[in-house]
C-alpha cells in the first residue's frame, strides 16, 4: 500500500456547477482507519455538500474508502463527518445560508504539514446555464490561444 507525502483531493465540479462567494478551510473528525484511508489518496468529493445539522455543520456523501488493513474497526464508507469551525464562522456562514440559492460545497481535501486532514469548503451560488456556456467558451479560447502561441 502506497502513502503519498502530499494529498490534494479536488473537488472539480464545484467551480464549474457554483459560483464561489466565500472560502474556509475547516478541520474534520475522523476515525483511525479514515485518516489512514486519506493518507492513502483513497477518498471522493465530488458528490458531496454540507449541511447544519444541530448548530453543527457536516459534510455529508463524501466517500472515503475502507482501509485495506482494517478489520472490524473499519468505518463506514459515506457517513456525516463533523467540521470543526469557530463558532463566529459557524454563525456568519449559518447566516448567509439563509439567502436564497447559496450553499456550502467542498473543494478541496488534504493533509496539511502537521499531518491533520483539512477541507477548504465555500459558501457557493448555483450557477445559470448561460453562465457554464461562458465557463466552456473561456477555457476553449484560452486552450486556442495556448496552441497558437506553442507553435509561433
Amino acid at each position: 500500500m502506497k502513502i503519498e507525502k502530499s494529498i490534494n483531493i479536488l473537488n472539480k465540479r464545484a467551480r464549474f456547477e457554483y459560483e464561489i462567494l466565500e472560502e474556509i478551510e475547516a478541520g474534520m473528525v475522523l476515525t483511525g482507519t479514515e485518516i489512514k484511508s486519506l493518507r492513502s489518496s483513497k477518498a471522493s468529493i465530488t458528490e458531496s455538500f454540507c449541511q447544519f445539522i444541530d448548530d453543527e455543520l457536516y459534510i455529508i456523501n463524501m466517500m472515503i474508502d475502507e482501509y485495506k488493513l482494517g478489520t472490524f474497526y473499519n468505518h463506514k464508507i459515506k457517513r456525516e463527518r463533523k467540521l470543526l469551525l469557530h463558532k463566529r464562522e459557524l454563525q456568519k456562514f449559518q447566516k448567509k445560508l439563509k439567502d436564497a440559492g447559496n450553499t456550502i460545497v467542498p473543494l478541496k481535501l488534504y493533509i496539511n504539514d502537521k499531518g491533520k486532514a483539512k477541507i477548504r469548503i465555500a459558501l457557493a451560488r448555483g450557477k445559470k446555464l448561460f453562465d457554464k456556456r461562458e465557463a466552456i467558451k473561456d477555457r476553449e479560447n484560452k486552450r486556442n490561444l495556448n496552441r497558437l502561441m506553442k507553435k509561433s
